[in-house]
């Protein structure tokens, strides 16, 4: 949809309701319908090559992921930036999803699923969550939890070798 509707910006005008900072997470199934909100920069980012993309990997394996051209490759965590539908069905066997198939997450941090991460997901934090304006804030809380889990899973490693 336009950002800007009868020459007013969409999102100036929730700034000022205050709508943008609801804390709307626990209400995120109040629509089925998703709304994609964009001032027509990430399309054409898309359009020109801009944004480094790879396909969506195969499968998880037991230290990473396997990706479609059958090379594996180590990770520690995982980001999915789930867009207005999310297909996250592949991560069904991982226990990662409720019984919709709904990411098992509080404020885009897995409940399940150590190293597992969202952003992107509709009311994930805030009504503005599943915007290209509002994401960047779920981002950071998402990307700072992962980065604490990551620092104590190593910490933890470590100490476990040494002793």
């Amino acid at each position: 949809m336009p950002q800007r509707i009868l020459g007013q910006d969409l999102f100036f005008s929730f700034g000022l309701l205050g709508v943008e900072r609801l804390p709307l997470g626990h209400f995120r199934r109040l629509s089925q319908v998703q709304v994609v909100v964009d001032s027509g920069g990430y399309r054409a980012l898309l359009q020109n090559g801009a944004l480094d993309w790879r396909p969506m990997f195969r499968a998880f394996t037991s230290d990473g992921v396997l990706w479609s051209n059958g090379q594996s490759e180590a990770i520690d965590a995982v980001i999915f930036a789930t867009g207005y539908r999310s297909n996250l069905a592949f991560l069904n066997g991982l226990g990662a999803l409720d019984r919709f198939g709904q990411p098992l997450q509080r404020a885009g941090v897995s409940l399940t699923t150590p190293g597992l991460g969202y952003v992107g997901l509709q009311g994930q934090r805030t009504f503005a969550s599943a915007t290209l304006r509002g994401v960047g804030l779920d981002a950071a809380y998402v990307v700072s939890r992962l980065r604490r889990y990551l620092w104590h899973s190593h910490q933890f490693a470590g100490n476990q070798q040494v002793g």
